[in-house]
């Protein structure tokens, strides 16, 4: 078994104003296919037009599919389909349809998400971030493994600095006493970087790496569940809902440059398994420093246990 990644910098020269297109510079990605989930909005959609203008295949599974053909019209080498990750079946269905065409998978960025939305139960009960966030891509991936492993692909795993509202609440993941949105959105966060760093542990003798981040504070769809009231008190909106200018701010097309290196850039070439910001590994967080990844999202003992959680939640597990 390979060495695991230090969590510290490498000095990749990009930074947070570097957009996706200029982390892409000069790369020809033709013949290589990559799948995003979300990749019709926000974050999601400027990481498919920047993959497409570098030349790869994209396909988009989407929960809203007329909505994703809309927003990707125009767009060259861009697929659509039916995917929806709150539901394991529909999971299920995209996985054998995309098996059936054959292909292998390059990248896999898991950018579809959803952030502190009231509390909202799926399939069995299930606290609909941790679902749909974190077991929706766990399912769709290890179903996915037959496409995944031959072509030794990237699986980039789009977490947040949320991470930091919350670890994993072993004794209630679900969020069944006492509903937080905003620290059930952190677990989720959370289990979006444990995912990756034991998928980069069972994943790497085969070529395959994985890796999570944090793209950084954009304004997105991503915010629609959030009151008006409470983006005027962050400062994000005025008294009309219009967007102010907040400090620190990333544009969707900034926002959507570190899970494009992260499945791309040579520079990662053999490293996996850490948590990256801003186009570089990041480093360890220093307490009350809202930046780097806290301990309990790269933790390999509670990462092989979310691993084994979430394969007897879903039923799935490709290394079974």
């Amino acid at each position: 078994m390979s060495a695991t990644t230090p969590q510290h910098k490498i000095g990749s020269g990009f930074g947070a104003d570097s957009t996706a297109d200029e982390v892409l510079a000069g790369r020809d990605l033709g013949g290589r296919l990559a799948i995003v989930t979300g990749g019709y909005s926000g974050l999601g959609l400027e990481t498919t037009r920047a993959l497409t203008r570098a030349g790869a295949r994209v396909v988009v599974p989407a929960r809203r599919v007329e909505a994703a053909r809309e927003a990707l019209a125009g767009l060259d080498g861009v697929e659509v389909d039916e995917l929806d990750l709150g539901d394991l079946e529909s999971v299920r269905g995209f996985a054998e349809r995309f098996l059936a065409s054959g292909r292998t998978v390059d990248f896999m960025i898991d950018s579809a998400g959803i952030m502190a939305c009231p509390e909202t139960r799926v399939g069995p009960g299930w606290e609909a971030q941790f679902a749909t966030n974190h077991l929706g891509h766990f399912a769709l991936v290890n179903r996915l493994w037959p496409a995944v492993e031959p072509g030794g692909a990237r699986v980039v795993s789009v977490s947040s600095r949320a991470h930091h509202f919350s670890g994993m609440r072993w004794d209630d993941v679900h969020w069944r006493h006492g509903y937080d949105k905003w620290q059930a959105y952190g677990q989720a966060k959370t289990a979006n970087v444990l995912f990756a760093v034991h998928l980069d542990r069972l994943g790497r003798d085969s070529g395959v790496r994985a890796l999570a981040l944090h793209p950084g504070g954009i304004m997105t769809p991503l915010q629609r569940h959030i009151p008006l009231e409470e983006k005027i008190e962050r400062g994000w909106t005025d008294a009309q809902g219009n967007l102010l200018e907040v400090a620190g701010l990333k544009t969707p097309e900034q926002g959507a440059a570190t899970q494009t290196w992260a499945a791309t850039s040579p520079q990662l070439d053999g490293m996996g398994g850490v948590y990256l910001e801003d186009c570089d590994i990041a480093e360890p967080a220093v307490e009350g420093e809202p930046t780097g990844v806290k301990s309990w999202a790269v933790d390999p003992e509670q990462a092989a246990r979310l691993w084994d959680l979430s394969a007897e939640l879903t039923g799935v597990n490709a290394f079974a």
